[in-house]
C-alpha cells in the first residue's frame, strides 16, 4: 500500500466489549493523525455505525476529557450484519462515501477478524484501505501482544474487591468463591488470584473435572480451617470461562462441608461488568496511547493490515521504528495465535499454567 497523503481521512472505531484505556488510545491516535496531516474522525457504535456511514468530526477537548474515564466515547455494538457478505459490502461502501483512506480498529478478537474482512475495501479513488488494529481486551485473550488495554485496570479493579471480600470473609469465617471475567481466557483470574494470595483459582486452562475443581476447593477449606492455627477463611477466585456454574459449585462445596465445617458458610460474589468499568490505570492510558501512536503511524507509512502489539518477552518477531516497546504483527498471524489461546495449544497458555503452580503452589493442587 502506498503512504497516506496529507488530508487523507482515517476512522477510528472501537468494538466489541469496552476497555478502560480506549479513549486514551483514540485520543493518541487522533493527535498523532493531526500532527502527521491526517484527517481523523470517528465511527459511531463500532461495525454497526460503520454500515450505517454514521462517521463524525471528534471534538479535541472531548477526547482530553474521556481519555481519563473507561468505556468508548465512540461508542460499541456488536453487529451480525457485519458478519455477512451484505453487510461487508454496505461497509466498503459507507468507506469510500466518507472518502476514508485508513482504518484503525480498537477491539478484541471480533473486532480484528473484522478489520481482516475489510482486506479488499477501495478508496473513493480506488487505493486499496489502509487497516490497522490495536488490541483491547480486558480478558488479554489476543496473541501477540504480551498486553491488551484495560487489563491492567480490569486487574486492580478485582484486586480492591478481592481485598473488601476478604475483610468480611475473615470476620464471619466464611468461604468466597468470586467470579471474574475470562470467557475463553483464565490470565485474570490467575493473576489476581497471585497478587490478592488468594486458596485457590479455578481457570478453564486447568483442564480439571467438576469432581476435581470441589476437591481443590476442599483442599483449601481443610487447609484454612482443619487446624486452630490456620488462616481463617477462604478466597476462591474462579474464572467465568470455567463451565461449573458458581451457583452449583457452591452447592457441591456446602454438601461436603456439612459434616465437618457446619458452622462455615459459602457466599458467590459475581464481579461481572464491574470488572470492565472504571477510570484506566496509569499504565493502560500509555498503553493505549503507545499503541496508537504506532497504528496512525504504520497507517501513515503505507502498512496494513497490521495490529500493534506490546513486546512479548523472548520474542524474536523485530520492533516496530515507532516504538521498541510495540511489534506490528500481520492480522492473519495475530488472529491464528489468538486462535491458540483460547484453544489451549498456544506455549503461552501452557507456560502460564507452569508459572502460577511455581509462584503460588498451593492455589493450583
Amino acid at each position: 500500500m502506498e503512504k497516506l497523503r496529507r488530508g487523507d481521512r482515517v476512522g477510528l472505531l472501537t468494538s466489541g466489549g469496552d476497555a478502560p484505556g480506549m479513549n486514551a488510545a483514540l485520543r493518541a491516535a487522533a493527535k498523532v493523525g493531526a500532527a502527521l496531516g491526517l484527517e481523523v474522525v470517528g465511527v459511531e457504535e463500532g461495525y454497526r455505525g460503520l454500515i450505517d456511514g454514521r462517521i463524525r468530526p471528534l471534538d479535541g477537548r472531548a477526547l482530553d476529557d474521556a481519555a481519563r474515564r473507561g468505556g468508548t466515547l465512540l461508542g460499541t455494538a456488536r453487529s451480525k450484519l457485519f458478519a455477512t457478505a451484505e453487510g461487508q459490502a454496505r461497509a466498503k461502501q459507507s468507506i469510500a462515501e466518507a472518502r476514508l483512506a485508513g482504518l484503525i480498529v480498537l477491539g478484541g478478537n471480533g473486532s480484528l477478524t473484522g478489520a481482516r474482512a475489510l482486506a479488499s475495501a477501495q478508496t473513493w479513488d480506488g487505493r486499496p484501505l489502509g487497516v490497522a488494529g490495536i488490541p483491547a481486551s480486558i480478558d488479554n485473550d489476543l496473541g501477540c501482544t504480551s498486553m491488551a488495554i484495560g487489563v491492567d485496570t480490569a486487574m486492580n479493579t478485582i484486586l480492591e474487591a478481592c481485598d473488601r471480600i476478604a475483610d468480611t470473609a475473615l470476620a464471619h469465617q466464611r468461604v468466597f468463591i468470586i467470579e471474574v471475567m475470562g470467557r475463553d481466557c483464565g490470565y485474570l483470574a490467575m493473576t489476581s488470584g497471585i497478587a490478592s494470595g488468594a486458596d485457590a483459582v479455578l481457570f478453564r486452562e486447568g483442564g480439571k473435572s467438576d469432581g476435581e475443581i470441589v476437591e481443590q476447593v476442599m483442599r483449601a477449606v481443610e487447609a484454612a480451617f482443619a487446624r486452630p492455627e490456620g488462616r481463617r477463611h477462604v478466597v476462591v477466585i474462579k474464572s467465568e470461562g470455567v463451565r461449573y456454574d458458581s451457583a452449583a459449585l457452591k452447592q457441591a462445596v456446602e454438601a461436603r462441608m456439612a459434616g465437618r465445617f457446619p458452622e462455615v458458610d459459602v457466599r458467590v460474589t459475581v464481579l461481572g461488568h464491574v470488572v470492565r468499568g472504571g477510570a484506566p490505570t496509569a499504565f493502560d492510558r500509555l498503553l493505549g496511547s503507545r499503541l496508537a501512536n504506532v497504528a496512525v503511524r504504520a497507517l501513515a507509512d503505507g502498512e496494513t493490515q497490521v495490529m500493534a502489539g506490546w513486546a512479548i518477552p523472548g520474542q524474536t518477531h523485530p520492533p516496530s521504528r515507532y516504538d521498541p516497546h510495540v511489534s506490528l504483527w500481520p492480522l492473519e498471524v495475530v488472529l491464528a495465535e489468538t486462535e491458540k489461546l483460547a484453544t489451549g495449544a498456544s506455549e503461552l497458555v501452557r507456560w502460564r499454567v507452569k508459572a502460577l503452580g511455581e509462584a503460588e503452589p498451593v492455589l493450583y493442587l
